[in-house]
This record gives structure tokens, C-alpha cells and sequence, in this order.
């Protein structure tokens, strides 16, 4: 891949070993200056370890990787004063307030009492008012988990990693997360790394979205791209009986791009799913298979990674 030196994230051949496990297995990676990328991906997909690697909590057992054009492993103190970071792990103060909280992380950085009380009252949102002057161990997950993410933004960072920041949140508490994230990009123009496993997520947020499976960089490009690349709708057939015989009866019809399965699952992609619905009923009926659902719908992120994969991403909805 061609390599600029503006990038605000990048990774040549990043790698990390656990054992005989390679966890990240020689990433190449260029996120651009302002961009929210997601990466998308299942638990134990990599994310995670992508991230610490790039935040330099956890050391690459081979390759390189810079941000802010900084390497992570020569210059990790300098590293760590451009970047916020969000992981799924918070290590918050149970007896400190959320207000306490966010002025240490301000003072750690540097901040005025005056630059702290603004921070806080621009950060606020992502949180309830009166939750920031209650102890922290008397918050809930989701609540945590949201002060976490305020804590990673206090110094308003160069570039802010989010690492799956809205689990465990409920739907309230997701939104403010998406809000204060395209606040920040559309009006500071913050680079976000946003790792995630949600379709929804990656798809309303990012710029551009990585696919990882099994530590490896499968796919990439604009959700928009993505999609497109697998046809403009797709047709799904659930079958009770015999697939090959499905299989056997859809081949070579005509106007499909593409026709697949996964266990009992037929897909048929098209650039005109609403034309070919009617002739991939008739067909699989003239062949005796028995379907229990037959549907059309646009391509999702998740069609995509069960293309470039060969499995469903599981856990993919909010």
C-alpha cells in the first residue's frame, strides 16, 4: 500500500505474538489527519491489541507504527501527550468524583484551573449534570464507561482512540457518545480511531471502516464502497431442504452478481434484487427446495464481512 508521512495513525507489518498466537499478524495501516476510521471485527479479532500497541501500552513483537508522525516505541512519553484513549477496561477512581476525575486528567496535562472548569462544562453532555459531583463507585457501567471517554478528551487531543466506547451503554447513553465524537471531528477536526463490533456504529461514524478477522486487515474502504462492492441489493433464501440442490437451481441466473451460502442461509446479490426476486422464488420452487424465507434488503456491513470472511459477525447489532 502507498505510505504518506502526513498520516495522523500509521502501521507497516505491525505485529503482535501471544505464544504461537500472532493476536495482530503484519498490519499495514494510514489513517489520515481529521478521518474517523472504525475498525470493525468481532471479540478477539485484534482490536484491542491494535489499539494498545498504537497508544503504547503494549510493545509490537515486530513492525512499526506512528502517530502524529511520532513512532510509538521510540517516543512513547511524546506519543501519549498527543493522543486521548478510551479502553474498554476503565481506570477510574471509585472515591473520586466524575468531577475530580476530569480536573486530574486536565492537571496531568497541563491545564489551568480556567481551561479544566471549561473542559468540563464542554464535556458535560456525554454525562448526567449531577452525576459529575457523585463518587464515582456509585456510578453505573454504562455511566463509567461514558467518563472514561470524557477523561480521553480533556486535553483535546490530536487524535482520540475510542476502543468499542459505547458497550454496554444503553441506547440514550450510545447517542450522546455519537454526538460528542462528529462534534468533535466536524468542528475540531479530532482524528478518531474507533474500534467497534456494532454495524450500526461503524456505519453512522466512520469515514472509512477496517474489517479484521483473526488479526488480519480483510477489507477497507467508505462503508459506501463496502457495500457496493458485494452488488446494490441482496436477495436471502432460508432453506429447510437440500442447499446444493438451491445452489444447482440459482446458478448462472441471470442479472445476479453473485450467489453464495452460509449453513442454510442462499444469498443472491444484484444490481436489481427487486427484478430477480420473483424469477429466484420460481426457480428454487420448479426445484422442489422448501423455503422458510425469502426477503430483500440493501447490502449491510455485516454482508460484508460474511463475504470477505465466511461468517456473520456475531454480536453485530446494538
Amino acid at each position: 500500500m502507498a505510505i504518506t508521512h502526513e498520516a495522523a495513525i500509521r502501521a507497516e507489518g505491525l505485529t503482535r505474538r501471544f505464544g504461537e498466537l500472532d493476536a495482530v499478524a503484519g498490519m499495514d495501516l494510514e489513517v489520515e489527519p481529521g478521518e474517523i476510521y472504525g475498525f470493525l471485527g468481532p471479540n478477539g479479532a485484534g482490536k484491542s491489541t491494535l489499539v494498545r500497541m498504537l497508544t503504547t501500552l503494549l510493545a509490537p513483537t515486530a513492525g512499526r507504527a506512528w502517530v502524529g508522525g511520532i513512532d510509538v516505541v521510540d517516543r512513547p512519553g511524546d506519543v501519549r501527550f498527543l493522543i486521548g484513549v478510551a479502553l474498554q477496561e476503565a481506570g477510574l477512581d471509585k472515591k473520586m468524583t466524575g468531577r475530580e476525575v476530569l480536573a486530574t486528567q486536565g492537571r496531568l496535562f497541563g491545564l489551568t484551573r480556567a481551561e479544566i472548569d471549561r473542559r468540563i462544562e464542554e464535556l458535560a453532555p456525554i454525562l448526567d449534570m449531577p452525576a459529575l459531583d457523585r463518587l464515582v463507585g456509585t456510578y453505573s457501567g454504562g455511566m463509567a464507561r461514558r467518563l472514561d471517554v470524557a477523561a480521553g478528551l480533556m486535553h483535546n487531543p490530536r487524535v482520540l482512540f475510542l476502543d468499542e466506547p459505547t458497550t454496554g451503554l444503553d441506547p440514550p447513553g450510545r447517542v450522546r457518545v455519537w454526538e460528542e465524537v462528529r462534534r468533535l471531528n466536524e468542528e475540531v477536526g479530532m482524528t478518531l480511531f474507533l474500534t467497534t463490533q456494532y454495524l450500526e456504529e461503524a456505519d453512522a461514524l466512520a469515514d472509512r471502516v477496517g474489517i479484521i478477522d483473526a488479526g488480519k486487515l480483510v477489507a477497507e474502504g467508505t462503508p459506501a464502497e463496502l457495500k457496493r462492492s458485494i452488488g446494490v441489493d441482496v436477495i436471502t433464501a432460508h432453506i429447510d431442504g437440500d442447499v446444493a440442490a438451491a445452489m444447482k437451481a440459482l446458478a448462472g441466473m441471470e442479472g445476479a452478481t453473485s450467489i453464495d451460502h452460509y449453513g442454510s442461509e442462499v444469498r443472491v446479490s444484484a444490481t436489481n434484487g427487486g427484478r430477480l426476486l420473483s424469477p429466484v422464488a420460481l426457480a428454487l420452487d420448479r426445484a422442489g427446495v422448501s423455503v422458510r424465507e425469502l426477503a430483500m434488503r440493501s447490502p449491510t456491513l455485516d454482508d460484508v464481512f460474511l463475504d470477505v470472511t465466511g461468517h456473520h459477525l456475531e454480536g453485530g447489532a446494538p
